[in-house]
């Protein structure tokens, strides 16, 4: 009996905490305020100069100039000096001269002391190391040397949520990929790779196919190499010879479009394009209409997509569903995590998060 209590209090505690999310935003007062469990609280009484948010927390500096992170917990204060920070929805990093640190899941650690430029993504953190011209990776609490330079150091050709493609000394293009180093081989040229969540994309020069690289392996996906290209989380979106718009997956193609499609784009989970005066988008392998007229502007994150309606107003496609959050022209709207924030004209605040709308 005791055994299940456990159990169900352990699914309990880390369900309250993979739902958690925070949601910020500055009111009409300039407070800095969140969203987080359906509620909306204050985090800070004074105004701060910017903040950045992932999904799991928001980083931000306050009126002092004070570098902190919050998690929805938690207020962590990092530093009080000038830095320089990016984050991703899981990682933090930030320099302080040629220091570059690290915020992961509340821990903090110096990465080199001898920092350049970097990079971060989700589950990863590039950056260069000048003390011996090398690039290292930050992947699973570690921290991993995979190239070193014999002239200026510089930062690989892509970098994806959680891959790495670059090119060495020799001309020897390579992955990296959960830690471990692929070969792909030899070229002179330059290679326009396009990196997602455990695939790359790019046209092989020596095999002259269009190939990708799949969780591990080298596949050919079509014979002929091919114009434009864009990665996603697990799959890739290509226009093939006959301009058809195609989606491929786990070894297998599909076909989006059958008239060509106007313009496309492809972010974390979603595909978006558009036929002739009609917009879609691919969501959990579902083609879905967002509207008979070619939205303004839109966002994609996660698997989001937020968009400007018939209306003027905001539209959001979320589980399959599309969902009318306001008709007020030109408002402001953001994706944080899974829920779309929109700024009205009096700076109120309407949130949709978990298939409810909340107001300020």
């Amino acid at each position: 009996m005791l055994r299940k209590i456990l159990f169900f209090a352990l699914m309990f505690i880390s369900g309250v905490l993979s739902a958690q999310r925070v949601i910020p935003f500055e009111d009409f007062n300039n407070y800095f305020r969140t969203f987080e469990n359906g509620t909306f609280r204050q985090l800070e009484f004074q105004r701060i100069k910017e903040f950045k948010a992932g999904d799991e927390f928001v980083a931000y500096i306050d009126n002092r100039g004070n570098l902190r992170v919050y998690n929805g917990v938690e207020r962590q204060d990092i530093s009080n000096m000038n830095v320089n920070y990016e984050v991703s929805d899981h990682l933090m990093a930030y320099s302080i001269g040629p220091t570059l640190n690290l915020w992961d899941e509340g821990k903090l650690r110096t990465l080199t002391y001898f920092a350049q430029d970097f990079a971060v993504r989700d589950s990863i953190v590039v950056f260069e190391d000048t003390r011996f011209k090398t690039v290292c990776v930050y992947y699973n609490k570690e921290i991993k040397q995979f190239l070193q330079l014999t002239g200026d150091v510089s930062m690989p050709q892509a970098i994806g949520d959680n891959i790495v493609a670059f090119k060495d000394n020799g001309n020897y293009f390579k992955i990296l990929y959960r830690g471990e180093v692929f070969e792909l081989g030899v070229w002179n040229g330059t290679i326009d790779f396009q990196a997602g969540c455990d695939i790359v994309c790019f046209n092989d020069p020596t095999t002259r196919t269009f190939a990708v690289f799949d969780k591990g392996q080298f596949l050919d996906v079509e014979q002929f190499w091919i114009k434009k290209y864009k990665a996603g989380r697990g799959f890739i979106v290509y226009e093939d010879l006959g301009g058809n718009l195609m989606y491929y997956k786990d070894g297998e193609k599909h076909q989006l479009s059958n008239f060509g499609a106007g313009s496309w784009d492809v972010k974390d989970d979603i595909v978006y394009w558009t036929e002739n005066t009609f917009a879609y988008a691919l969501q959990n392998g579902k083609k879905i209409q967002l509207g008979n007229v070619i939205p303004k502007d839109y966002l994609i994150k996660n698997n989001v997509i937020a968009y400007r309606n018939v209306m003027g107003g905001v539209s959001a496609l979320v589980d399959g569903e599309i969902v009318e959050l306001t008709n007020q022209m030109d408002a402001e709207y953001e994706i944080f995590g899974n829920s779309v924030l929109v700024k009205l004209f009096n700076r109120s605040f309407i949130v949709y998060s978990d298939g409810k709308k909340y107001q300020t």
